[in-house]
């Protein structure tokens, strides 16, 4: 017989075997791991879990089997497309004869004999000489190095040496305070009220007593000198121009070849295609259109509308709500406003602090009521308003007499299915028999075969018998 797990057996596809880890190491014929865990804790029969009272949210699904019938498949009638049949080309046929490629620059071009043209650049003319070239500039015949000491540093040595004795964690500060609490000290600040003094101010200072104005001199101008030139000319000879001394010689001959100019004898045809077959034609100035001149309507406009004069204003009840009104829940009792915290809690009596640290007010708070009127609220005439007259129609919903047609195509071609429950639901499946599961937490089931249906009837019947017996 084939055996059936829960997932083969399942024909709505919810119901699957729980999976459980593999078992790589076992201990004797039990069929859990072998843990450290497992073989320390001892194990309590007498201990029960508690019970979970939190409702299982499990989703109802219909155990009905879905057809996959619709009406399209049951109308629709399969035709036998073919394929189309597709284009044939003609072949290629060039056509008969020779092409003429005589073009008009063929037929009016005339060929003139050209002479070859000589090269303007020179032949390079390579002269060797025997002799070397002694190539001493001035600056290393007249230049004498100088033997320059290497100077020697005079900074300080001041490179960091660590001090050989062991660092201490306290400081001074560490060592000499004592921690005590905080101590209220009382401010000897005086107050910062300014003393007025009611003598006269005596704005006469030292300066205006003892200072004696004095005449002061004109200031001294030096005249300016007048540039006079010197005698002697001016020398304006160089170390250059008396050191150096430029070596005659003739001046370099130019090998650039004598510009001939290429020119040819025969006249030059100035006619082409363009000048002889162009023809001039002639051209007329374009014509300006002059705009109408705008005449206004002396009739008045007409602001009637079609809504203004065929709408017919009815009369339409408003719509009155069905919903009740919500009614409150409300508690004759009085309401307790005794907690914990105002029973068990009793305040502190503190008293306030004597000296304070804010600096007193310069200026004075008034005491009087401050006057809010403004001109606005003084000059404001209030007028009545005039609302607008709405023309917008009441939103009342058409309404006709004519019954409404409720029959759909769902109504009409809908035909009941047979609700069928899915076997797998139950914990033993109808029809079946439970053989045994695997590590993997598959259960597997084998069909109810006939031996098993006689099995069952005497077991029925031996029961029955033995009570007649009795």
């Amino acid at each position: 017989m084939k055996r059936l797990c829960v997932c083969e057996i399942c024909n709505c596809g919810h119901h699957r075997c729980p999976h459980q880890p593999t078992v790589l190491y076992r201990k004797g014929s039990e069929g859990y791991a072998v843990t450290e865990y497992v073989e320390k804790f001892p194990a309590y029969e007498s201990r029960q879990p508690p019970k979970i009272l939190k409702p299982k949210y499990e989703y109802t699904a219909d155990r009905g089997k879905m057809e996959g019938t619709t009406t399209f498949k049951s109308d629709f009638i399969p035709y036998e497309v073919s394929r189309r049949p597709g284009k044939q080309q003609a072949e290629y046929q060039p056509n008969p004869g020779e092409i003429d490629l005589g073009t008009t620059y063929k037929q009016d071009f005339n060929p003139y004999q050209l002479q070859p043209v000589t090269p303007l650049k020179p032949k390079v003319m390579i002269r060797p000489t025997s002799g070397k070239l002694n190539a001493v500039p001035t600056y290393k015949e007249d230049f004498r190095a100088w033997e320059i000491p290497k100077r020697e540093l005079s900074k300080p040595d001041e490179t960091y040496h660590p001090p050989p004795g062991k660092f201490g964690n306290t400081t001074t500060f560490q060592d000499d305070f004592v921690p005590r609490g905080p101590v209220l000290r009382e401010s000897f600040k005086p107050l910062n009220v300014a003393k007025q003094n009611d003598a006269p101010f005596e704005g006469v200072t030292s300066n205006q007593l003892s200072y004696i104005p004095h005449p002061v001199e004109a200031r001294f101008i030096k005249a300016p000198e007048e540039y006079k030139p010197s005698s002697q000319p001016f020398q304006d000879l160089t170390t250059h121009r008396k050191d150096y001394q430029g070596i005659s010689g003739p001046m370099p001959k130019s090998f650039k070849p004598e510009r001939v100019k290429i020119s040819s004898e025969a006249p030059f045809q100035s006619s082409t295609e363009f000048r002889e077959r162009f023809q001039q034609w002639p051209v007329s100035l374009p014509q300006v259109h002059k705009s109408v001149e705008y005449v206004s309507p002396t009739a008045d406009m007409d602001l009637t509308t079609t809504t203004k004069t065929t709408y017919i204003k009815h009369k339409v009840q408003p719509f009155i709500s069905i919903k009740p009104f919500p009614k409150p829940n409300r508690s004759p009792a009085p309401f307790h406003s005794n907690t914990t915290m105002k029973d068990d809690f009793k305040p502190w009596v503190t008293a306030r602090r004597l000296s304070t640290f804010h600096k007193p007010e310069e200026i004075q708070r008034a005491s009087g009521k401050m006057e809010d009127l403004t001109t606005f609220r003084a000059h404001f005439i209030q007028h009545p308003l005039q609302p607008n007259i709405s023309y917008k129609p009441a939103a009342a919903p058409p309404r006709t007499d004519v019954p409404l047609e409720e029959s759909t195509s769902y109504r009409t071609d809908f035909t009941p299915k047979k609700v069928s429950v899915c076997p797998a639901s139950f914990e033993s499946p109808p029809g079946f028999i439970f053989q045994n599961s695997d590590e993997r937490g598959h259960r597997f089931f084998r069909r109810v075969s006939d031996q098993d249906k006689i099995q069952v009837q005497l077991q029925v019947q031996a029961p029955n018998a033995v009570a007649v017996m009795s």
